[in-house]
């Protein structure tokens, strides 16, 4: 009875540490985003934006995001190039910045 008690126990203590290995490493991959602005919804809290590629996460489109900061919806307008931080499977841009006037 011993040795099948030390056996699940082994078998336990596997498991978990194998899902605490695998837990550690989920962190999404992030991309600098860079993007003119072609529209502001402050209604919905969105922006549409026309972006660039980012290699590995999306074509050159033009679409509508959310923002992890709603209050810099008020700060955007239409023609503001800004840059952002986007990640794996999230379609939010986060961290926006309006990008310094070329002059």
């Amino acid at each position: 009875m011993k040795n099948l008690n030390r056996l699940i126990l082994a078998a336990v203590l596997s498991v978990l540490t194998a899902c605490l290995c695998l837990a550690q490493n989920t962190a999404p991959k992030s991309y600098t985003f860079h993007g003119k602005v072609v529209s502001v919804d402050k209604g919905a809290k969105t922006v549409t934006i026309d972006g660039e590629k980012v290699e590995g996460w999306m074509a050159a489109m033009t679409m509508s995001y959310k923002v992890d900061d709603p209050s810099i919806v008020d700060k955007l307008k239409a023609g503001d190039q800004i840059t952002a931080t986007v990640y794996d499977g999230d379609y939010v841009l986060h961290s926006v910045k309006v990008a310094a006037s070329k002059k």
